[in-house]
């Protein structure tokens, strides 16, 4: 675990980090760019993480992990994939592969960036440092998958919207179940880029996206 912090210390870190910024930028004043701000935060956990001599970085990668798991992931993938199309094509018809429709090369461009600038940072944060930092918080494995879970679901109210929460919440329950099954955050994190892949091909990417992604959309379509 990371360098021993006191008890208190550490529950005021993660509501810091985990309750008081999701909730400070849902609410602020003013408009914040959202990967700048993700980076920020991802970067003191990084930071954390290299300083404690008894983490193993090898979970920071360790890609090794994916093949053996690699038929399993796809079958659940497919067969989520299924019925999260299947949603949109019955309650939300005109969202049905709207991106891809309405702008391909933004949409490529989100493909190829989006798992590294976005999930990667996010596994780092949601995963590696919490499922490190807080063991001694929140003991046992399926009580850390659970908690990681909320808290990357309650980070996304600043979509402002109660979709984004509930997908992300099933989601977190996947994407940590796997990493601490797995020990590796490129197994993790290529699970997470295809639901986030896909939620954005189904067309559900409205509700996942911020000001950052739209002012680099119409950057690209000028």
């Amino acid at each position: 675990m990371l360098n021993p912090m006191p008890r208190s210390a550490l529950i005021l870190e993660f509501l810091i980090l985990f309750i008081a910024l999701p909730l400070g930028y849902r609410f602020a004043p003013f408009r914040i760019p959202a990967l700048p701000f993700l980076w920020g935060v991802t970067a003191y956990a990084w930071w954390q993480l290299l300083r404690d001599p008894h983490f193993d970085r090898a979970r920071l990668w360790n890609a090794g992990a994916l093949p053996p798991r690699l038929s399993w992931i796809l079958i659940t993938f497919i067969l989520a994939a299924f019925f999260i199309w299947l949603g949109v094509h019955g309650f939300a018809p005109q969202l049905e592969w709207s991106f891809v429709r309405r702008s391909p090369g933004f949409w490529a461009f989100v493909m190829l960036l989006y798992p590294v600038l976005s999930v990667y940072p996010q596994a780092l944060l949601y995963r590696a440092f919490f499922f490190t930092r807080y063991a001694g918080l929140f003991p046992g494995r399926w009580t850390m998958v659970l908690v990681s879970a909320a808290a990357f679901a309650f980070m996304h109210i600043i979509f402002r919207n109660w979709l984004a929460v509930a997908l992300t919440f099933a989601g977190g329950i996947l994407f940590a179940s796997r990493y601490a099954e797995s020990g590796s955050l490129f197994t993790s994190t290529f699970e997470h880029a295809l639901y986030g892949c896909w939620i954005f091909t189904v067309g559900l990417g409205q509700y996942f996206y911020h000001g950052t992604i739209a002012t680099v959309g119409s950057m690209l379509r000028r």
